[in-house]
């Protein structure tokens, strides 16, 4: 009678007397001249404790092995290691060579408050489309929204090819189980994005200067960094960086080469297309530039804390944008509005999607038409030259 193919026992956890444990699992074996099969338990190794043992991976990798050895054939045997040891890979190695303390930062957030806890033990091999989809519904059931969820699994994704000689990821986000009525719900909300327009941002200077809160210092250097943020449609990060040389008052133009990190720290861009050179031509522009040299009054840092390095995104947003947008009754956001608003106001002036998108440092055509989102029926409406009838407004 030939020996049975295939078999696959699950791993069980047995107790001795001394109340010590142990793996082992039951299999069947072909006895020849015996009709029956009979049942054989082996046993694998003790579980592991501080003094020693195995890991259930482990345990899990020696079964394999003697049902390989047992049934006289080649199987491909499951890899020992975890998601724990990806992430110490990624941690030791991968990211102090590959990653800015930023980006780094972020992973990390990731690693800690969603992924090490549900999945350390995990081994690499059985980490599926499957298992990440089961994953996924269950944090998506304790509120986390599917934009969070995608974050999180582009860290694992990075986390599992840092640590693979191949450098290949075991699943593919495109299998992601997210109904299509979620998916077109990210993309209506991916079109709300708050902008402030040109109009807006001259209102939110004037309230900057009524601010009770914080001197006039302050009140100077918040509205002149509002109104450069949406004349020049610079990241917070370009701004908090600039320096007085970056500015050419008879040219009209900002250098960006440099960006402050979530860290604070000065470093590289964000891209390649990131590092350019900002016509501020238009009127927009020029007010802003006029504002400029009226606020530099040494060189260095342009915008800069009491002891003379970069702001901190957080204090502008909550001594100054904030509390000028909530007199004014504005959808509450961050410096990026700015940035949202003056990409739209370009492409209304119709100016060319090439200088738009070089003036933005946008990495694609596509990122600069994501930028302009759902437009107000006001603005439209003004665009069009219709009143508030619908009617077109006289010449």
């Amino acid at each position: 009678m030939s020996r049975r193919k295939g078999q696959n026992p699950t791993l069980c956890i047995g107790t001795r007397n001394d109340g010590s444990q142990y793996f082992y699992f039951q299999y069947w074996l072909d006895v020849a001249g015996e009709d029956a099969r009979k049942r054989r338990r082996e046993i694998v190794g003790p579980i592991k404790t501080k003094s020693g043992g195995l890991t259930k991976t482990e345990a899990q990798a020696r079964k394999m092995k003697f049902l390989a050895e047992l049934n006289n054939r080649f199987v491909a045997l499951p890899t020992s290691k975890t998601f724990s040891d990806a992430v110490k890979h990624y941690r030791e190695v991968f990211a102090p060579r590959m990653l800015r303390d930023s980006t780094f930062s972020t992973a990390d957030g990731h690693l800690k408050n969603h992924l090490e806890p549900d999945w350390n033990d995990t081994a690499i091999d059985t980490i599926t489309i499957e298992s990440v989809n089961d994953w996924a519904w269950k944090k998506k059931g304790r509120g986390l929204s599917w934009v969070t969820i995608k974050n999180v699994l582009r860290t694992m994704q990075r986390v599992l090819s840092a640590s693979s000689k191949s450098k290949a990821v075991p699943f593919s986000q495109d299998g992601l189980a997210i109904p299509e009525r979620d998916k077109l719900q990210m993309k209506i909300n991916s079109r709300k994005h708050v902008s402030y327009s040109w109009e807006q941002t001259l209102r939110i200077e004037d309230q900057v200067q009524k601010l009770e809160t914080v001197g006039q210092a302050r009140k100077d250097m918040y509205s002149t960094m509002f109104i450069v943020a949406a004349a020049s449609g610079l990241r917070i990060g370009e701004l908090l960086a600039l320096c007085s040389d970056d500015i050419d008052f008879d040219g009209s133009t900002i250098r960006v080469d440099e960006s402050v990190d979530r860290l604070g720290q000065i470093g590289p861009c964000k891209n390649v297309a990131a590092y350019r050179t900002v016509v501020m031509a238009d009127t927009e522009g020029q007010y802003a530039m006029q504002k400029l040299k009226q606020f530099i009054k040494q060189d260095g840092l342009v915008f800069r804390s009491k002891r003379g390095g970069p702001l901190v995104e957080n204090t502008i947003l909550v001594q100054g944008l904030h509390p000028a947008i909530k007199k004014l009754g504005f959808s509450k956001a961050g410096m990026h509005a700015f940035r949202r608003g003056c990409n739209r106001r370009w492409e209304l002036s119709r100016v060319s999607p090439a200088v738009i998108r070089q003036q933005m440092g946008h990495a694609s055509a596509s990122m600069t038409a994501h930028y302009t989102g759902e437009i107000p029926v006001e603005v439209v409406k003004n665009f069009l030259q219709l009143d508030s009838n619908g009617a077109a407004k006289a010449a």
